[in-house]
């Protein structure tokens, strides 16, 4: 169900920026109404007011499996990304040898690029990973993290360099730069490392927070703020790169921004019980903010289902190329205010690597929805059934006090629904 208004017209061959926050999940944002403690974005917020936002939308628990899936239009059991790539602990990398969403985009007229985190490459890959996926000019933090946001290693030209500025802003910087010398249509990945941790205090011209102290230890007491402020700011970097673009080149580009998977724990207010957020195949760690705005793209809400793998397929469609990728649907027509939702959404988390943390809860496992329907199966527990529509926090599991008829008809359906994906 779309409710909402027509769409502009949209010009032929439009520019695509995908911006990506790092640990973003629905409870952060204002667009949606999960709690009442959000950072003020008010350019996403403007996104939200203009464009089309997805209260269905789901990604991987972890940075790196996400990444994947729209790099490859593919769930992780086919590409192998599972979890979070820990070059130490030598969990798989993407392998060069898929077709990744620069690949096909190679084969048009549009320019396209990544800048900012990667976390793709595993213990055996080059600095050159980006590169053998398609990407032309790379620039961006390379693994998963950085311990401090002005001091930091960045990747260019396949060569590792220190940056000592706010890395929000560095990325800000370089996309600007980017957008600025291209001359005809062009997609960009903009993937900011914000607000993943550290938690720490952004400058002071970026966000509107009262004074904090820039302590380690009321960092550490209290880190809401700060995460908070980390948002805030990366909103107003945000706002800077729509503001620097000609109003031409703004006009014909469509603009998603998206969560990469759920907000870390000690800033989610609990909001989700005993299930907890980042890192849970719970709706905390998967269920994430999608916003589109721009030419084309009508103005409401929508439930459709959205899975990060059909970024693929609806970037390469805005580009002119319809791909076969079965776990990839294009959901443009949802974008322009007509029916195309997918039947269901599908999330996973997994390793190729034994691990100690297979012992932890909620480590390890998958989720199906569809329709109002959920069911979690947790690696080495029974499943779980919950009813979304009545309970979008998971507090009341159907198959706690026994299964009835037609809650076993419905956990029935949706493991038929597994068995066909994993078959396909």
């Amino acid at each position: 169900m779309i409710v909402g208004t027509a769409p502009l017209a949209a010009d032929a061959n439009p520019n695509v920026l995908l911006i990506i926050a790092d640990d973003m999940g629905i409870d952060a944002s204002r667009c949606y109404s999960l709690g009442n403690r959000q950072a003020p974005m008010p350019n996403v917020e403007a996104m939200c007011a203009r464009g089309m936002v997805f209260e269905n939308a789901y990604a991987a628990p972890l940075c790196s499996p996400t990444r994947a899936t729209i790099m490859t239009g593919q769930y992780g059991f086919r590409t192998g990304v599972g979890t979070a790539i820990r070059r130490r602990g030598r969990t798989r990398g993407l392998s060069a040898d898929v077709t990744s969403l620069f690949d096909v985009l190679a084969t048009t007229g549009y320019k396209a690029n990544l800048i900012g985190k990667w976390h793709l490459a595993g213990a055996e890959a080059t600095l050159d990973h980006p590169a053998e996926l398609g990407v032309p000019d790379y620039f961006g933090l390379f693994r998963g993290g950085t311990r401090d946001y002005w001091n930091w290693p960045a990747v260019e030209n396949g060569e590792e360099v220190w940056m000592n500025e706010y890395a929000t802003t560095v990325f800000t910087d370089r996309a600007i730069d980017w957008i600025r010398a291209q001359e005809g249509p062009w997609f960009l990945w903009l993937a900011y490392n914000a607000p993943h941790t550290p938690f720490h205090l952004p400058p002071a011209h970026l966000h509107g927070f009262d004074e904090m102290p820039d302590d380690p230890d009321a960092i550490d007491r209290n880190p809401l703020p700060y995460y908070q402020a980390a948002l805030q700011a990366l909103d107003t970097e945000i706002g800077r790169l729509l503001a620097a673009m000609p109003r031409d080149v703004r006009d014909n580009t469509v603009v998603m921004f998206i969560g990469d998977n759920g907000s870390p724990n000690r800033v989610a207010r609990g909001l989700y019980g005993e299930h907890a957020a980042k890192g849970t195949i719970f709706e905390g760690g998967t269920h994430v903010p999608f916003v589109v705005s721009g030419p084309g793209v009508a103005r409401g809400r929508t439930e459709s289902f959205v899975n990060t793998t059909d970024l693929f397929a609806t970037i390469a469609g805005y580009a002119g190329v319809e791909v076969q990728a079965q776990d990839s649907h294009d959901f443009r027509p949802i974008l322009s205010g007509r029916d195309g939702s997918r039947e269901y959404v599908y999330v996973e988390h997994f390793s190729d690597r034994p691990s100690r943390r297979r012992r932890r809860r909620n480590a390890f496992g998958w989720a199906l929805r569809e329709g109002p329907f959920k069911l979690v199966q947790v690696e080495g527990s029974e499943p779980r059934l919950y009813d979304l529509s009545k309970d979008p926090l998971e507090a009341v599991d159907l198959l706690a006090d026994g299964t009835s008829p037609d809650e076993a008809a419905i956990v029935a359906g949706l493991e038929a629904r597994f068995t066909q994906v994993r078959a396909e």
